[in-house]
């Protein structure tokens, strides 16, 4: 399992330092989401890259629509990776739904993880009465619709959306990876994604936390940052990005890399 697994995701090892940082990139991208911050560390960290199974990159065949039914077979995934490679202490990076992943990671093997950096982390996305996710049950089935109806519309209507800020270059960037995916196995995970609600286990993560929010994320309330502040077990710290978008590490590489920095040597 241990060599396929890493072959079939894409797994690189890259940079030159004696940390090690783990970068996971979340829905509709792939590794490449990263390209533009990965300068700032490869001098001083061993950089370790993967794609989620269910990204374009991947063969579809390694999709197992049963086995994928809820975020832990993605945890499974990424501490098979990171058993196989011998890491014994890491720093991780998780954007979106890899920050779930993430937590989950972290809740499973705390020893693994010596910081948890969470970007645009989202535990639940739908609304309840003491709770803002975001969106509402009928937004939601409506999105699914869209997906269903015509995969190609709503990802030229999405990306924009997502991306936020006037940043042509990561819109075309977002789309491509969006358009990689397979429509199903798009539509799965995204179904998967939103009907996922960790916010019983958040007080088990007793890993520090740096949680990641810009101010206007079409996906995430920025209340939803302090929620996760006040909710996660351990030290925790919220830095907002005076921006807009979902994907500060597309659309504003510099300003989150030096903020991953600051956040890396607390």
């Amino acid at each position: 399992m241990g060599q396929t697994l890493l072959d079939a995701l894409n797994v690189r090892v890259i940079g030159s330092g004696r940390r090690v940082l783990f970068l996971a990139h979340g829905f509709g991208t792939d590794q490449s989401a990263w390209n533009r911050i990965l300068p700032y560390f490869l001098p001083s960290y061993k950089v370790i890259l993967y794609d989620l199974v269910c990204a374009g990159s991947v063969n579809p065949d390694y999709f197992d629509f049963r086995r994928y039914t809820s975020l832990d077979a993605y945890v499974d995934d990424l501490l098979s990776i990171l058993d196989f490679l011998g890491v014994d202490r890491c720093f991780y990076v998780g954007h979106s739904v890899s920050a779930m992943i993430g937590i989950l990671a972290a809740i499973r093997r705390p020893e693994l993880f010596a910081k948890l950096i969470l970007i645009g982390a989202s535990p639940r996305f739908l609304n309840d009465p003491e709770y803002h996710g975001g969106f509402e049950q009928g937004e939601i089935d409506k999105v699914f619709s869209a997906m269903e109806a015509n995969y190609e519309a709503w990802v030229n209507g999405f990306a924009p959306l997502a991306v936020g800020a006037d940043v042509p270059a990561a819109v075309r960037e977002f789309s491509r990876t969006l358009f990689n995916m397979r429509p199903d196995i798009s539509l799965f995970v995204s179904r998967t994604v939103f009907n996922s609600d960790l916010r019983g286990v958040l007080g088990l993560v007793k890993v520090p936390c740096c949680i990641i929010q810009t101010a206007k994320d079409v996906s995430v309330p920025a209340s939803v940052a302090a929620y996760l502040k006040n909710h996660l077990g351990g030290r925790n710290t919220v830095v907002m990005l005076n921006i807009e978008g979902h994907l500060p590490h597309m659309s504003a590489p510099s300003l989150l890399a030096h903020e991953l920095l600051r956040a890396l040597s607390r």
